[in-house]
């Protein structure tokens, strides 16, 4: 009797220990389980961001590890041409493929640019950017034009080209290169190192302006054993004159369209140890949600905010104007960022607040000036940022001038 009484104390003392472990370990898996993913966790992309010369006939595909996919945008330039890829979800949301016989096969020469939006299992959304480009052919040169064939662009547009390899003998470049405007203004070249060429005015394109850049790159030797591959004529249109000015010290953005003043936003700069660049700078990109991360942009842990909505590209260095949920009522009276230009918005994004409402009426090519900042003046070459180099320098360090 004595022995079944000490099994017995024994067993219970074996279940309630049991059950305690049980226990701490319910806890410890539902705090696991509830942590959002990473924007790398959740959604998957192949091939890996910033890849480059993948080889054509690789497969592109989008998926999630759990949750669904809500929307995927892909787009391809090649040949100075932009075009949407068209794809469709299946698996239930968890996995977007190209459609169309051999589309998910990439192709060579092309730059491809990747958004997609996701929720998890615990319905946290979240939002991830990525580029790559394939493969050229050996020893060719190709030039990635920027904006896109048939855009309507702003009045600070640039023409931008990057090339896929450094350009030793610039002026064989450049006389295959030619950019010609309706109504006719001087359009004169600007190398930023030997891989890029840039094209502007003296003064911001007119709206109404149609602009026809023209390649003649085909076996113009660029550098030892390197030739072109490109021959082809692709042109955009300037729509109307939009440039905000930033006034840093006063907290405000003063929209203009075509020199009138459309409104006064109350904003927030960046903060005295992070301050905002001074200076014109050209939207470059437009984001309706975008991941934001303070390790991709130098600094260390501070932020990593996986839903920034209408988030408009100032600068390639990270510089954005986007919409801000998380800063309460600075707006208008202090500069908290790290740098960019905050609107007031909400989370999801709201085409109703100050925010939705900047970002529905911006085109990429539009300017906006800051000043009033603590920083320097941004880089001429800083996305495009060229407006801050006069007229006569520009000029004269084209290749043509030696």
């Amino acid at each position: 009797m004595r022995r079944a009484r000490r099994a017995g104390a024994a067993l219970t003392a074996l279940l309630t220990w049991a059950g305690l472990v049980a226990g701490v370990a319910g806890c410890d898996a539902g705090a696991t389980f509830g942590k959002p993913r990473t924007p790398e966790e959740l959604i998957r992309v192949t091939p890996d961001d910033a890849a480059r010369g993948v080889p054509a006939g690789r497969r592109l595909a989008v998926e999630v590890a759990e949750g669904r996919l809500e929307s995927v945008k892909v787009v391809r330039v090649q040949d100075a041409r932009e075009e949407a890829v068209p794809g469709h979800l299946t698996d239930g949301g968890r996995r977007w493929r190209p459609t169309g016989p051999g589309a998910d096969r990439l192709t060579l020469a092309a730059k491809y640019t990747v958004d997609a939006v996701a929720v998890d299992g615990d319905g946290h959304r979240a939002a991830r950017h990525t580029t790559f480009t394939t493969s050229v052919p050996d020893r060719r040169l190709i030039g990635y034009v920027t904006p896109e064939n048939r855009a309507t662009v702003g009045t600070g547009m640039i023409v931008k080209l990057e090339f896929n390899r450094k350009v030793a003998d610039r002026a064989a470049v450049e006389r295959g290169i030619r950019v010609t405007s309706r109504p006719a203004v001087p359009v004169a070249p600007h190398w930023f190192g030997p891989a890029r060429l840039d094209f502007r005015p003296q003064r911001y394109w007119k709206p109404g302006t149609e602009v026809t850049v023209d390649l003649a790159l085909r076996d113009v030797r660029a550098a030892p054993g390197v030739y072109g591959l490109q021959r082809k004529s692709f042109s955009f249109t300037v729509g109307r004159s939009q440039v905000s000015l930033v006034d840093a010290r006063r907290h405000t953005m003063e929209v203009r369209k075509d020199g009138r003043l459309l409104t006064t936003l109350p904003i927030t700069a960046g903060a005295p140890r992070s301050p905002t660049y001074n200076g014109k700078m050209v939207v470059s990109e437009l984001l309706d949600v975008t991941r934001m991360d303070s390790r991709t942009v130098g600094f260390g842990g501070e932020y990593d905010i996986p839903d920034v909505p209408h988030a408009i590209r100032l600068t390639d260095s990270g510089t954005f104007l986007h919409g801000n949920y998380w800063s309460g009522g600075v707006f208008g009276s202090r500069n908290v960022s790290h740098g960019c230009v905050g609107l007031r918005d909400v989370k999801g994004g709201s085409p109703l607040t100050p925010a939705g409402w900047f970002f529905d009426r911006t085109l990429i090519g539009d300017v906006v000036e800051v000043t009033g900042s603590t920083d320097k003046e941004v880089a001429p070459d800083n996305g495009l940022g060229g407006w801050n180099m006069d007229w006569d320098r520009w000029r004269a360090e084209g290749a043509a001038a030696g």
